[in-house]
């Protein structure tokens, strides 16, 4: 178990959790939570023995509820506040992690809180669950991602009708519009997601990974490049296992 304040950081059997741990404010996104989670998510690509990684929230009432505008709009010099985004970009990070990812959404899913789950792979919703963009009705815009993860995930028109209203949809809304791929009971999310996530441990890591890459880096190409990426990773899975069973 990690010995950090904001998040909770643990490796169980090929598997790594993740918890945002802010429940007394309902794990609102802060700059401490944003270092630390720099520092996890670095662990988390770089360690072979992460199969998988769980991301979830701390508390009953949410997953989380957005940023902490009391510290990120207290805004440094645009020097400075470059110079932090270089060295600690969060989320181009989490969306460089090799492994998949699976979110365990519940209560408020808000702001930052939509952008750290549309950096996940996977998105499962406990019953009763909220999602909503509130920043443009603040006078800001998302600014961790969403108005370019959430357009891939929904399409643009309501990416846009999303940000631009603030609404808040349920459920039913965020599963008719792929935002999440699955609604629980929410006594069955947790188990949901870790047999979800033990299910893939027990693949071949290599093909896992390979798969990842290619549906998400796939997705960002033109169609017969998409289908070139995929035959290069296939072929390289082929010959990393003749290699292994020539030894």
């Amino acid at each position: 178990m990690s010995n950090f304040e904001t998040v909770i950081f643990e490796r169980r059997d090929g598997i790594a959790y993740v918890t945002l741990n802010r429940p007394q404010v309902l794990n609102v996104y802060n700059i401490q939570m944003r270092d630390e989670l720099f520092q996890v998510l670095g662990a988390i690509k770089d360690d072979p023995e992460v199969l998988v990684a769980v991301f979830k929230g701390a508390g009953e009432r949410g997953f989380c509820a957005g940023a902490d505008l009391t510290e990120f709009l207290t805004a440094p010099s645009p020097t400075i506040a470059r110079q932090v985004r270089w060295e600690r970009d969060v989320w181009g990070l989490f969306l460089s992690v090799p492994q998949p990812v699976i979110a365990a959404l519940h209560g408020y899913v808000l702001g930052s809180g939509v952008e750290v789950a549309l950096c996940c792979d996977i998105r499962i919703a406990s019953e009763g669950t909220q999602f909503g963009l509130p920043e443009v009705g603040l006078g800001i815009i998302p600014a961790a991602g969403a108005t370019q993860t959430l357009s891939r995930a929904v399409g643009q028109a309501k990416a846009l009708e999303m940000i631009l209203t603030g609404r808040r949809i349920g459920v039913k809304e965020a599963l008719d519009l792929r935002l999440i791929n699955r609604v629980v009971p929410k006594d069955e999310l947790l188990p949901t997601v870790e047999g979800m996530a033990r299910q893939i441990t027990l693949l071949d890591p290599m093909a896992v990974r390979n798969v990842k890459q290619a549906v998400v880096r796939g997705s960002d190409l033109p169609l017969p490049e998409g289908l070139s990426l995929e035959k290069r990773l296939a072929s390289s899975l082929l010959q990393s296992r003749a290699s292994v069973a020539s030894q």
